[in-house]
């Protein structure tokens, strides 16, 4: 029987089987945030075990809280700063270059197709997008991992979900994640590898696919995953010239990291897309979803475009697609983080900067404050925030306040009106 994309990188990466259906793996890319890897850095430094497997192997940067808004994440900075210079961590990205690691970290070409990835943060799983596994860990498995360069996963089961159809207009990336995590519901793809494929998702540039990938988590699954083709060659080109004479060469290379036409899926889902709406989160749980013409007139307090599902350049044209010329409603706070500072300087040269700030939107620096409820946009109790994060749970971006899951398109269109709004009523 032939091998889905996940069992291949499984087997390619095994060090150890010490229990039937335990795999130990070889890790590539080992990623660190000043939120969980200080715990992490100071448990290791406790027992006597400061040291890294590889420094070229880690990649660090501080982007929940930046700038630190207290003596505690100043803290939290402070031991990733000390610790990365202790270890001559290269590939560590401080305030002024820093950017949403989901979102940095592959435009650094950091990620390879084939590719073991882990990081003490769920969405992790974003990185799966360029046909690698990558999974979000504990603590105790950051630590194995920064030290021995190793973690440990049961033997990966795949759900595969085949797009089909022609994208309506007005519907992306994150309208379609959102209806699948409805139809999976957040505990469908729990212990499994989503491997998304067919002929809505080759066509997709890497910015959708990561936000597909990015939100797979929030189906219960351990990551998401994509196959690596020439779109993919293409977006890390500048990163790998010199290892293929072409894209295409690379692409045909990147093809022993497909699944087998034979391989086994303990489910095989198809979601037609051709009739799709947006869609628009309305409870706590990311599986509570809705077409937007259900929940339109919903009031709204405050609009939020960024985050590692939607902070990318494409998002961000998206976005301003639908406020050139316009204002946002006058009791609507509207936020914009561009993911990463190259992203922020493109959307800069591009005039869609100006586009939002016309519109009355306050632009910050790249960080992930807002979306975990930490800085940048917190909520206040009995608040309603349209976002392009990836999570609604009770709180999650300031207690007492609820979040709506959508589209940059659609959170364009809300900031305008002052409620939940379809977004095809803005475009041409």
């Amino acid at each position: 029987m032939g091998q889905t994309i996940t069992e291949k990188i499984f087997a390619a990466h095994l060090r150890d089987t010490p229990t039937p259906g335990n795999m130990v793996l070889d890790i590539d890319v080992i990623m660190c945030h000043e939120i969980t890897t200080p715990i992490a850095i100071m448990d290791l430094m406790e027992k006597g075990l400061d040291q890294v497997c590889d420094p070229t192997r880690i990649k660090a940067v501080i982007d929940h809280v930046t700038p630190p808004k207290d003596s505690k994440t100043a803290t939290q900075a402070k031991i990733m700063r000390d610790w990365a210079k202790r270890h001559s961590i290269k590939d560590f990205f401080d305030i002024g270059r820093n950017g949403v690691c989901h979102a940095l970290f592959p435009e650094k070409g950091f990620i390879r197709p084939g590719n073991t990835v882990i990081m003490g943060d769920s969405h992790t799983c974003t990185h799966g997008a360029f046909g690698a596994f990558a999974a979000g860990v504990g603590t105790t498995d950051l630590e194995v991992g920064i030290f021995k360069g190793v973690c440990a996963f049961r033997a990966p089961k795949s759900l595969k979900i085949e797009v089909t159809g022609t994208l309506p207009k007005g519907v992306v990336a994150k309208d379609i994640i959102l209806n699948i995590i409805k139809k999976l519901t957040v505990n469908g793809g729990t212990d499994l590898v989503i491997e998304f494929c067919g002929p809505v998702i080759d066509a997709m540039n890497m910015s959708s696919r990561m936000t597909l990938c990015n939100m797979a988590v929030e189906a219960g699954a351990t990551s998401g995953v994509c196959r690596p083709d020439l779109v993919t060659a293409q977006y890390l080109w500048p990163f790998i010239k010199d290892e293929y004479q072409s894209p295409e060469q690379a692409a045909e290379a990147f093809s022993r990291w497909h699944s087998d036409e034979d391989a086994h899926y303990e489910r095989v889902l198809t979601l037609d897309v051709s009739t799709l709406a947006p869609q628009v989160t309305y409870g706590f749980k990311p599986d509570n979803v809705k077409d937007v013409g259900e929940m339109e007139g919903t009031k709204i307090d405050q609009v939020y475009i960024g985050s590692c599902t939607n902070g990318r350049i494409e998002d961000i044209r998206e976005a301003a697609a639908v406020l050139r010329g316009k204002v946002i409603a006058n009791d609507v706070r509207g936020i914009l983080t561009p993911a990463t500072p190259a992203i922020f300087s493109q959307a800069m040269e591009e005039g869609l900067l100006k586009i939002f700030m016309d519109s009355g939107f306050c632009v910050l620096n790249p960080t992930c404050g807002a979306c975990l409820g930490m800085s940048s946009g917190v909520l206040a109790e009995g608040e309603a925030c349209a976002s392009t994060t990836n999570r609604n749970f009770n709180g999650r971006m300031g207690k007492g306040g609820m979040v709506h899951l959508m589209s940059p398109a659609s959170a364009a269109a809300a900031a305008i009106t002052g409620a939940i709004t379809d977004p095809r009523r803005f475009l041409d």
